[in-house]
């Protein structure tokens, strides 16, 4: 499962597979959606690789940039990255701007993490496997991403100490509380043991959610292949993602982990953000399927994907 290995029973799942989600011909016709030409797709392709290939060339020149002229380029470049692979952005609420934060995300695609640190700029937690991608492992690990073994449990542990230390020094830390890519028509069950740190660090945590249309195209579940989900992302024509940022949850409002992870797991499933948008590219809000809620299922039957 791209690269990953003796799943431990523990891990989180999702019913989730490529043939079931991330492929569906009769979704398209009935969204209006289709396919684009092999040149354009190419086209899209090439510029996306060139564009994230250009960030990580350029990345050690920005380290002697002021932290707000270098965060501001960052943003720059992933909402560059994400166009040039031809998809549509459109951002709801309004991100808290200074400060710690814990933010925590429903996972459905790698283009979650560019769509994320686009607005709400910080350290990933992610899968070892992640390291050993082309060209975006090197780009996960200049950008401070803390990886950690999903197959060791007792490796946990210190990630989350490790995740408390970057809090506590006023930093963001990104993560995928499901553990596990979901296709986005269900939202997995938040594991607590990141929402440990925000505890610790005495911090807010921030949901957000991610949402594709009008296809499933970019979905990456299962044991399908990065280089799949790349061209199948590229050949989609009129996809769009919306990220919703809702506001941030007090993290000392509540007296444990399990409860703060559920009440941010609810956030998340909440579709509406009652907030203006801040920042929009003209793009028009995708048509999305009715959500719901999926059992987990053996680690052999699903994907594998950030841990929680």
């Amino acid at each position: 499962m791209n690269g990953t290995t003796a799943l431990s029973p523990w891990l989180p799942t999702a019913p989730c597979t490529p043939g079931r989600c991330a492929a569906h011909p009769e979704t398209f016709h009935r969204a209006g959606a289709g396919t684009a030409g092999a040149v354009r797709a190419s086209v899209r392709l090439t510029a996306g690789l060139l564009t994230v290939l250009l960030g990580v060339l350029v990345a050690p020149a920005t380290a002697v940039l002021p932290t707000a002229t270098r965060l501001a380029l960052v943003r720059i470049w992933l909402r560059a990255v994400v166009r040039a692979f031809g998809v549509r952005v459109r951002y709801e609420g309004a991100p808290a701007e200074t400060g710690p934060l814990l933010v925590v995300a429903n996972h459905v695609s790698w283009l979650d993490i560019p769509l994320i640190a686009a607005v709400l700029p910080g350290r990933m937690v992610a899968k070892t496997e992640v390291r050993r991608w082309p060209v975006l492992g090197t780009l996960a690990a200049l950008g401070g991403t803390l990886f950690i073994d999903r197959d060791g449990l007792r490796a946990l542990p210190g990630t989350v100490r490790d995740m408390t230390v970057a809090l506590t020094g006023g930093g963001r830390v990104i993560v995928f509380p499901e553990g596990s890519t979901w296709c986005g028509r269900a939202v997995g069950r938040f594991r607590p043991a990141a929402f440990q740190a925000a505890l610790d660090a005495g911090c807010a945590v921030q949901p957000v959610r991610i949402d594709y249309g009008p296809t499933d195209a970019a979905a990456y579940v299962g044991d399908d292949p990065l280089a799949a989900s790349l061209w199948r992302v590229v050949t989609t024509r009129r996809l769009t993602a919306v990220v919703r940022v809702p506001e941030p949850l007090p993290g000392l409002g509540h007296p444990d982990r399990r409860t703060l992870a559920a009440a941010a797991e609810r956030a998340v499933a909440q579709r509406a953000v009652p907030q203006r948008a801040v920042a929009n590219d003209r793009a028009n809000l995708p048509s999305l399927s009715v959500h719901q809620r999926s059992r987990s299922r053996p680690a052999s039957a699903s994907s594998a994907r950030t841990p929680a």
